[in-house]
């Protein structure tokens, strides 16, 4: 491996660069995280289970295009756009279109079979296909702006920011746009403006991710791996990395963050709905977990210089967790104080989100030495793969959920019953409380990287590069 060094200094425009393309991705990301199944059940017509089963499906799909394009990145020789970027410039505008044409309302008039068909094939277009091979490569391309860990530790940071305040705009104006009230006062979703969201959103999201292609470069040059080694070396490649330790603790937590948080998020739509009957609401909800986050970034990376990634989040995710069991027990009927209570939350949540792509770079490193190889593609495909699992497993579990707890979608008329509400506080508050207990004692007992470790192999990799040169 080797630095480039005719290339621009690494600076504030890479990290905002690199930012760019996060804030571009949720735009489409958190909008289908949070109103998909919404516009599936209260539009479309869908049952939950349907929902929950496409989720889970395209995940199947997933298994294949995430790995093949983390193969791809690993493989292809780089062009004058880089390894990482040319493919972020071909992409972007795709995944901007394809994440538009998800929410079509016109579609609710067309038949049953016609509708289901839709909905699987624009879903596992955009998810499967076109947003896998923009969103590896962009995650990828953290590894190759900058060798030196602290700019990757700042690329995290940043990339973190961007997406959280891609999430403010999409929390906070989105609900006052796509909601509005029937004739009994009940809340209601209008198809119309959220199609004319997602064409908004989808625009957003491919404009910003060709920002971030201009904005970054490519300084760090991987030696290519050689094509004729092909099945071979794809099958070696992925069996070492499942018996990496720490990947598949990542792994693991990842899954178990993606299902409380978005599982939060989606449940919350409902929740605020049927349960505290005001969804205007739901901007003031955004601000309130979202803010935490931004008000960590500056601490984030002090803190774990000082005492750990996994320290610090592993602590993090404790009160999180703490806070979601008492709003279980505690069945408010309050928004305020519910929203004021989720700020807490959104604290312990909001470290582990800062550093989560840090955690990433270590694992690089670590297979890096354990195999005498730098594979970033395969390993960032794997864990962009377990982050779909999450997601498809919040979408389906909520979808199965809402059918368990006898949720009527909204094109009936009919008001939810008591036992429906609170079947969807439930699950807005245990499963988070669950995720975010079990996300500490991985981290604190399991994890095995922690900051001495960290330290070493940086060492270890840093005494390597010089030895090269």
């Amino acid at each position: 491996m080797n630095t480039d060094t005719k290339q621009r200094p690494f600076g504030l425009r890479d990290k905002i660069g690199y930012a760019s393309g996060d804030f571009g991705n949720d735009f489409a990301f958190v909008f289908a995280n949070t109103y998909l199944t919404v516009f599936y059940t209260d539009v479309l017509g869908m049952a939950g289970t349907l929902v929950g089963t496409l989720f889970l499906l395209a995940r199947f799909v997933d298994a294949f295009t995430d790995v093949t394009m983390g193969r791809i990145c690993d493989t292809c020789e780089p062009t004058k756009d880089g390894r990482f970027r040319r493919w972020i410039k071909i992409m972007a505008v795709p995944m901007g279109i394809a994440s538009m044409l998800m929410y079509l309302y016109f579609v609710r008039d067309w038949p049953y079979g016609a509708r289901v068909a839709y909905m699987f094939i624009t879903y596992i277009f955009w998810g499967s296909f076109v947003y896998t091979a923009c969103n590896i490569p962009y995650g990828c391309l953290a590894s190759v702006i900058s060798n030196d860990p602290k700019d990757r530790a700042s690329l995290s940071t940043y990339r973190t920011v961007g997406a959280v305040l891609c999430a403010l705009i999409v929390g906070m104006v989105t609900p006052r746009i796509v909601y509005g009230t029937n004739a009994d006062g009940q809340s209601i979703i209008l198809p119309e403006k959220l199609t004319m969201m997602a064409v908004i959103y989808g625009i957003f999201a491919a404009v910003f991710y060709l920002v971030c292609y201009k904005m970054t470069t490519e300084r760090v040059v991987v030696p290519t791996k050689k094509k004729e080694q092909g099945g071979e070396n794809f099958f070696k490649t992925y069996k070492e990395l499942f018996t990496c330790r720490p990947l598949l603790i990542i792994i693991i937590i990842a899954l178990l963050l993606l299902l409380g948080s978005l599982l939060g998020q989606t449940m919350n739509t409902y929740l605020y709905k049927d349960y505290f009957n005001n969804t205007k609401i739901l901007s003031l909800v955004s601000l309130a977990s979202m803010l935490p986050m931004i008000l960590c970034a500056p601490f984030a990376t002090k803190l774990s210089d000082k005492f750990g990634k996994k320290e610090v989040c592993a602590a993090g995710m404790l009160v999180a967790s703490a806070v979601f069991f008492i709003l279980w027990i505690l069945k408010l009927k309050n928004p305020m104080i519910f929203i004021l209570m989720t700020v807490i939350t959104g604290i312990g949540m909001g470290l582990l989100n800062m550093l989560i792509w840090a955690f990433i770079g270590d694992v690089i490193d670590y297979q890096e030495i354990r195999t005498n190889e730098r594979i970033d593609g395969a390993v960032y495909s794997l864990y962009s793969f377990a982050r779909k699992v999450g997601q498809a497993l919040a979408g389906g579990i909520g979808g199965y959920t809402l059918t368990l707890i006898g949720y009527v979608s909204s094109t009936t008329g009919v008001e939810q019953t008591e036992s429906v509400k609170i079947g969807i506080y439930n699950c807005a508050t245990i499963v988070p409380a669950l995720c975010y207990f079990a996300i500490f004692l991985l981290l604190l007992f399991v994890y095995p990287l922690g900051k001495k470790q960290v330290d070493e192999n940086v060492r270890i990799l840093a005494e390597k590069r010089a030895l090269a040169k």
